[in-house]
């Protein structure tokens, strides 16, 4: 049993090693080009569905007004707000040319809100490439539009992934919100660059209209709550067809939420489509977050070994002292190296979470994930959550 356990250790930390050696390393040393002049060839429709964000409205839409960008639009989807929405873009959009809304006054029973929204927007928006954030994001400048566009100036290109970092906030909470977004980043944007795209996140995504009614939209998981981002790229994204943008002005800032509650409402709802993804993918992120777990569970209980043994006087065979010792030092190569590299990315996308973090954000996330897994084995299905 031992030997068996030393084994299992070392192969774990051996495919962590290699995750993070040859894909994380991708959006760590990957170049990226300064954004470059807008195009007017390239005109753009932003898309915002909105739900009650009336005073997240006012904030956002100055901003994107003023993308340094020759020919686009801002199409706002009010769904069903009560909160003075339809008021605000009827009445208080004098200076924002650029701005045009649609309302939504019922749900549909056949499609869940967000992807009904989003659906009408892609059919009316009047530029055949969209870019879609959240109302409660802030672009970092007036560049995101033009950074976020360019990568389709190649003709092969349909779909640009983008980064979206949560605002700093004191607490506990808001180091794992802003841990797991970084380490959600480095999977989705490194396997991306390595020809594996798998998911984009909506608060910051371009694509073609094109692509969107070639592949019939939402129309697999219509139904499904959340996905309107992760599930559609992970059916049409491929090696060839999506780009990538690491450029700091083309982030766009979230709010994070502030309690635990409505945080793990969120991520219940990200964490269901995952079941959905193409096998492929779920071998692949299965494959990562089993190894990223199973490397400090079996490290605890190698250590709880060494301890029980030096207590009891027991001591390895030269053949387990030899596994020991190749796994402890695979282990410490693996905890550099993810260090070094996630401290990198870290740096690239927004100092996200400080580089001297990186060890408690790693043993944080293997935590959160084996937790995460374990719950959603005894989680109750058919629960509905709004697609905020």
């Amino acid at each position: 049993m031992i030997t068996v356990l030393l084994i299992s250790w070392l192969i774990v930390v051996g495919i962590q090693l290699l995750y993070v050696l040859f894909i994380f390393s991708r959006t760590a040393f990957s170049p990226q080009p300064a954004v470059p002049a807008p195009d007017s060839k390239r005109p753009v429709t932003i898309i915002v569905c909105a739900h009650n964000e009336r005073e997240n409205l006012t904030e956002l839409l100055p901003l994107l007004q003023a993308q340094q960008y020759p020919v686009f639009e801002i199409l706002v989807m009010d769904d069903r707000s009560t909160d003075g929405t339809q008021a605000y873009l009827e009445n208080g959009l004098t200076d924002l040319s650029r701005v045009r809304f649609i309302r939504i006054d019922k749900e549909h029973g056949h499609v869940t809100p967000k992807k009904y929204a989003l659906t009408i927007a892609l059919k009316k928006a009047t530029y055949p490439t969209v870019l879609l954030t959240d109302a409660d994001c802030r672009p970092a400048s007036a560049n995101w539009l033009a950074g976020m566009a360019d990568p389709l100036a190649d003709t092969d290109r349909e779909i640009v992934l983008g980064f979206s970092p949560y605002e700093y906030r004191p607490g506990l909470l808001n180091l794992l919100i802003r841990s797991e977004t970084l380490f959600t980043a480095v999977q989705y944007l490194s396997l991306a660059l390595a020809g594996r795209p798998y998911m984009g996140v909506g608060r910051n995504l371009a694509y073609r209209t094109s692509t969107f009614f070639a592949n019939k939209g939402f129309y697999t998981h219509k139904n499904v709550l959340g996905g309107d981002d992760d599930l559609f790229i992970n059916e049409v994204a491929t090696g060839r067809n999506t780009a990538v943008c690491l450029d700091p002005e083309t982030f766009t800032w979230s709010k994070p939420k502030e309690t635990w509650a409505d945080w793990r409402i969120q991520k219940r709802r990200h964490l269901n489509v995952g079941k959905y993804y193409t096998t492929g993918n779920k071998f692949r992120l299965g494959l990562l977050t089993g190894s990223h777990v199973l490397t400090w569970v079996l490290g605890l209980a190698v250590g709880l070994l060494v301890l029980v043994m030096e207590l009891t006087a027991h001591s390895f065979t030269q053949t387990e002292w030899l596994l020991l010792l190749s796994a402890t030092g695979v282990f410490g190569c693996r905890l550099l190296a993810f260090w070094g590299i996630v401290g990198r990315i870290s740096h690239r996308l927004a100092h996200t979470v400080h580089w001297l973090l990186m060890p408690v954000m790693d043993g944080m996330l293997a935590l959160y994930y084996g937790l995460a897994g374990i719950k959603t084995l005894f989680r109750q299905r058919n629960k509905r959550y709004y697609w905020r």
